[in-house]
């Protein structure tokens, strides 16, 4: 696993493909201006600017596709130098331009283009320009809309977790991604930068070499991207809430640093923080959960609180989402119009694993239940998925109701070695990979009666090594 040195970093240009030359100077004049000075900004260092200038480039990353719904998508670039970003695409009645929008300073060069009036389930070629020059963009770059969730369709989400930067220079894995033709990308933790804690330079650096990989650039060009971090990418292994010897300040710093570098459709609160949203995907509601900002084991646990009416909403879990994703959980789970739920952990939902380290299941099991209880009210099909603990493995959980919860525990992205693929004695577990490169893949088909869920687990290669089918 890479440990974020320099030798470590500037290794992964060169670990699937050889990187070009201007690419390693490129680098390593980055990284180094970035150890030199920890907690600054890509704004701050001249030679960045001047090295890519070099090169002929006037972009640094991008155009990454995210929140692509029905009508709409959004465009995400980083520039050299603060620029007039604008997005042209080829719609049904002709080009469109949408933009300017100013990458800026205060933005660390980072912008993004909303893109609107879009038909359903088209594909729509575009093109970015930095100050009215086109950027190179991948073949193939297309933002692909959804069809309406009130008609028939088949709708891809690919699902993984753990990359640990080193996943994401693999041209394999990205091909397969993209040979299956998802609707998106859902990414849930441990990607792009790597035990950085506090040093927001570093976390920069780590984005930026994400952003030198070709892979990595075909795929985010043409698939929309929803992600999530895990411990990681936020301060550490295991580390959540406001570790010890760190500040407010500190967890604010690192999340201004994610919202800058990816492309939600939303990112938690302004006041509260956190990153946790809720979109739509065709027929399928996605809740993704920050499962590390709000952690507080010094907590109230809520134990008094029977049950997560309108005006307890904030005992679901405080001492693992928080009182206030809390709050905003139990909202949007009353608004979700379903036929399936989709809600993503960081951490797996169940305790098998590793007898839940570091899971729901250790920091608030009364809360994780409160949880369970109202989704069993909801009446959704309830699809759980779940990063942290390396591997791809598949578990019902039976509820008192008679319902049942299926979790899809989705960490190979990165290959990188973990617990047992198989638990012991547990009769609920439907399959177990380890020690090999896969992604998770959900497809869920309203063109038949009753409509169905299929998860798939698919080897870099194309191999199909599990399928779950429910409905």
């Amino acid at each position: 696993m890479n440990r974020g040195h320099l030798a470590d970093d500037l290794s992964l240009l060169s670990f699937y493909e050889p990187a070009r030359p201007e690419v390693m100077e490129f680098f390593r004049g980055v990284r180094e201006r970035f150890e030199a000075s920890p907690m600054s900004h890509v704004v701050d260092h001249p030679l960045i600017a001047k090295l890519a200038h070099r090169h002929g480039w006037i972009h640094l990353g991008g155009p990454m596709l995210g929140d692509v719904g029905t009508h709409h998508a959004r465009v995400w670039v980083r520039t050299v130098r603060p620029a007039r970003i604008t997005v042209q695409v080829d719609t049904g009645q002709g080009r469109r331009r949408f933009g300017p929008v100013q990458a800026t300073v205060e933005t660390d060069c980072t912008a993004v283009v909303v893109i609107t009036d879009l038909s359903p389930d088209g594909e729509f070629p575009y093109q970015v320009f930095v100050d009215e020059e086109p950027i190179p963009q991948p073949a193939g770059a297309t933002i692909r809309t959804l069809p309406k969730p009130d008609q028939p369709s088949r709708v891809r989400i690919v699902v993984g977790a753990d990359f640990h930067k080193s996943g994401l220079h693999n041209p394999r894995l990205f091909r397969q991604i993209l040979q299956r033709r998802p609707h998106a990308v859902l990414l849930l933790g441990d990607l792009a930068a790597g035990d950085r804690t506090n040093r927001v330079g570093l976390h920069r650096s780590d984005y930026l070499l994400r952003d030198l990989s070709i892979p990595w650039r075909e795929l985010v060009a043409r698939v929309p991207v929803y992600a999530m971090w895990d411990d990681h990418d936020y301060f550490g292994n295991d580390l959540s809430g406001i570790p010890p010897g760190y500040t407010d300040a500190d967890r604010r710093a690192v999340r201004r640093v994610w919202m800058e570098n990816w492309n939600n459709p939303a990112y938690g609160s302004d006041s509260a923080g956190g990153l946790y949203f809720r979109t739509r995907l065709g027929p399928c509601d996605l809740i993704m959960l920050d499962s590390r900002y709000f952690r507080d084991q010094s907590a109230a646990s809520g134990a008094e609180h029977a049950s997560p009416s309108t005006e307890d909403s904030k005992w679901i879990s405080p001492r693992f989402l928080g009182p206030s994703q809390s709050s905003w959980l139990a909202e949007q789970l009353r608004e979700c119009q379903g036929p399936w739920l989709l809600l993503s952990c960081g951490t797996m939902w169940t305790d098998w694993v590793s007898k839940g380290k570091d899971s729901w299941g250790v920091w608030d099991p009364a809360g994780r239940e409160r949880l369970y209880a109202l989704l069993d009210r909801t009446g959704l099909t309830t699809l759980l998925v779940s990063g942290d603990r390396h591997g791809a493995r598949g578990f019902r959980i039976p509820r008192p109701t008679g319902r049942e919860f299926y979790e899809f525990n989705s960490a190979l992205l990165g290959g990188h070695p973990g617990p047992a693929a198989w638990v012991p004695d547990c009769p609920d577990q439907m399959f177990g990979f380890v020690e090999t490169i896969a992604f998770g893949e959900l497809e869920l088909d309203t063109t038949v009666a009753p409509p169905t869920a299929t998860w798939r687990v698919w080897h870099e290669g194309g191999t199909e090594l599990a399928r779950v089918t429910i409905g």
